[in-house]
């Protein structure tokens, strides 16, 4: 393999993608993460760390805590998932995405070490991920869970903080089927000592107790953010469900204040640089992101209930008379629970339905369908999302607004080329 386009397909193909394919791409436990980190030589040992898990809200907490580091001056790395145009995304130093040559390098000098062990895509990309964080001497990295929390592959760090950013219902077939269940997995990341921030237990008391008795029986120090009073602060990223994220982010930097290494570094100047250019210090992108003026165009990769719930809400605040929604969903996602939060904007809304690339997509004929039972205007329904932004553009007047989402992977898709 010579060439980075190469690899990365032979990344999809040796180590399951589970954006591509779902279920059959999950590894349930540590063997083969702990395995690779032996044989790295334990690079994630060599940087501080921050591990932020969650339902939803995860990569704008982890980005912006990222940012908010690299205003501060220190050399961050962070790690997300998944990515939407390009694989180097996920693996980025203030904001830079690795270099191609060092991605075709790990695999050509590793793969005979890691073939035989059969990883997933997710515990081999983490690898690589800690091993080039390492190699460029960052001074912390921000660290995204990939699914869940307790057996996930990022869980071998030691953090400075624990972020638990709210619990709700996705990936039950791993997780668990009650939103108690769901917290266990996701409180498994709360370590021996280290503090821990919930963004939002929305008043689930089983849930709040889980993280309660998990940080008393680990003698971590907890706060819940949706507990406390918090300033409105002004950040890049807009949308309703952005407040709930930034309480969070303000706990956890007034949490990490109190750790001597962060003391004298995160100030409020620093703090206010980071909030107000996110996106440009991070590469962050698809949430709530206005990707065009005449008509406004609004992108967001919000994908399952509570997330669309939000999305949902937005919308429904909007001045524009006339709402024209491109929309497309995987198959594992809760598409009714989807449509039917999708009622309330029935009066004003049109639909233009499409499906993500993925093998995981859910078939437009299916969604469409369950759209126009729940009694939506289904405008088009169509394979492709460029078919679909197109048509909606062609029906749009200047002062409507197209929303384009359902999927994080639909709105990949729009950035990979459907403009």
């Amino acid at each position: 393999m010579k060439s980075y386009a190469e690899v990365i397909d032979y990344l999809y193909h040796a180590a399951p993608l589970f954006q591509n394919i779902g279920a059959g791409a999950y590894k349930e436990g540590l063997s083969n993460t702990l395995a690779l980190d032996e044989h790295f030589g334990h690079p994630h040992r060599r940087f501080r760390t921050i591990h932020v898990a969650g339902t939803n809200g995860k990569g704008s907490v982890s980005s912006t805590m990222a940012a908010i580091l690299q205003s501060a001056g220190l050399k961050v790395g962070l790690y997300t998932s998944p990515h939407l145009v390009d694989f180097r995304e996920r693996i980025r130093v203030n904001g830079e995405m690795i270099p191609e040559q060092r991605v075709i390098d790990f695999v050509e000098q590793e793969r005979a070490f890691f073939e035989p062990l059969s990883p997933s895509f997710f515990e081999l990309t983490t690898a690589l991920a800690f091993l080039y964080f390492a190699e460029q001497n960052v001074d912390v990295a921000v660290i995204e869970v990939g699914l869940g929390g307790r057996l996930d592959c990022t869980n071998i760090i030691q953090p400075d903080l624990s972020i638990i950013t709210n619990i709700s219902f996705d990936h039950q077939q791993f997780l668990g089927d009650t939103l108690s269940q769901i917290a266990i997995e996701k409180a498994g990341i709360i370590k021996e000592g280290v503090p821990v921030v919930i963004g939002e237990t929305n008043g689930h008391a089983d849930v709040r107790d889980v993280f309660v008795r998990t940080a008393y029986a680990k003698k971590a120090a907890i706060r819940f953010a949706d507990e406390e009073r918090w300033p409105m602060v002004e950040c890049e990223l807009k949308g309703e469900y952005q407040r709930a994220n930034m309480s969070t982010v303000q706990c956890a930097v007034e949490m990490l204040q109190e750790q001597a290494f962060y003391h004298e570094i995160l100030m409020p100047a620093a703090i206010r640089r980071g909030l107000e250019n996110v996106m440009e210090l991070t590469g962050l992108r698809g949430r709530w992101q206005v990707v065009n003026d005449t008509p406004l165009t609004i992108c967001d990769v919000g994908h399952n209930a509570a997330g669309i719930e939000y999305v949902v809400r937005q919308l429904s605040a909007q001045p524009q008379q006339h709402l024209r929604i491109v929309f497309g969903m995987v198959g594992d996602k809760d598409y009714r629970k989807a449509m039917s939060l999708m009622t309330a904007l029935r009066d004003r809304a049109d639909f233009y339905i499409t499906q993500p690339s993925s093998e995981r997509a859910l078939p437009a004929s299916v969604l469409a369908e369950e759209a126009r039972q729940q009694g939506l205007n289904v405008r088009v329904c169509v394979s492709t999302i460029k078919e679909a932004v197109e048509a909606a553009r062609v029906d749009a007047c200047p002062d409507d607004l197209i929303f384009i989402g359902g999927s994080c992977y639909l709105v990949a898709d729009y950035f990979a080329g459907a403009r």
